[in-house]
């Protein structure tokens, strides 16, 4: 078993092209990288870059053309360790017709949390993400920013070992965004992981120990948000735009 929560080696994903029969388009070219416990870890790229097609890797909803790639120290053919990573989707597609509470009851049942568990973890959750007084309202009659808020709370509703975050802050306010960047840190005391994919630079520049710069399915920078900016001082918002703009016309 391996140490890393997550490591992606070499890896490749190649799409046919629909239009053009016998082509294919390279969206991951030999990527490879380790994502440690206690580490926040952010991917980041032009649009076309290959985030979105290693995160379906990742979680299960593609497989990889070659390479090789480990959830939890374990190939992801064991599909049990999806039940320890969390994942929040910045478009979500809830059921409209459930209320809070029972989205949560059956995500959670769905990863084998018992109804005791539940009875106490649901509660507490919807009061930090500020749902606990809508907990029996529909989803459908929900804004965009309480939608987020909910998939804040499932996302994090099983204590995951590895939380998945996707554009995480699309929609969210500036007391949600607290409570995610509380979360955040949370994870990487305790020992857990983070895996951040976002354009909201800002966060990035805030949160992330690490970052993975992917640049037409390769991988174009690895390492410290210091050692991409400037090693004197902290990484502003600023300068990790400047330092990203050189990769992403190089």
């Amino acid at each position: 078993m391996r140490n890393a929560i997550a490591e992606f080696d070499g890896v490749t994903k190649t799409y046919r092209a629909a239009l053009w029969p016998g082509w294919t388009v390279a969206a991951l070219r030999g990527v490879s990288f380790a994502i440690e416990p206690g580490e926040v870890f952010g991917v980041v790229g032009p649009n076309l870059a290959g985030k979105t097609t290693l995160l379906k890797i990742l979680l299960g909803l593609c497989r990889p053309t070659g390479g090789r790639v480990f959830r939890l120290g374990r190939p992801l053919s064991e599909r049990g360790t999806l039940a320890r990573v969390g994942y929040m989707h910045e478009n979500q597609a809830f059921p409209r017709y459930l209320s809070v509470s029972q989205l949560l009851e059956y995500y959670g049942s769905l990863s084998g949390m018992s109804p005791s568990a539940l009875q106490v973890r649901v509660p507490a959750l919807l009061e930090r993400v500020g749902l606990a007084d809508r907990a029996r309202e529909p989803i459908g009659r929900f804004s965009k920013g309480m939608i987020q808020r909910l998939a804040l709370a499932q996302s994090v509703l099983t204590e995951p070992e590895l939380l998945v975050l996707d554009e995480p802050t699309e929609g969210l306010d500036l007391s949600a965004r607290d409570v995610l960047r509380e979360i955040v840190g949370e994870q990487r005391t305790s020992g857990k992981s983070v895996l951040l994919v976002s354009h909201a630079i800002n966060e990035v520049a805030r949160v992330c120990d690490r970052l993975a710069v992917l640049v037409e399915g390769r991988l174009a920078f690895l390492g410290s948000l210091m050692s991409l900016t400037d090693p004197s001082g902290a990484p502003s918002e600023r300068s990790l735009e400047v330092a990203l703009d050189a990769i992403y016309r190089t």
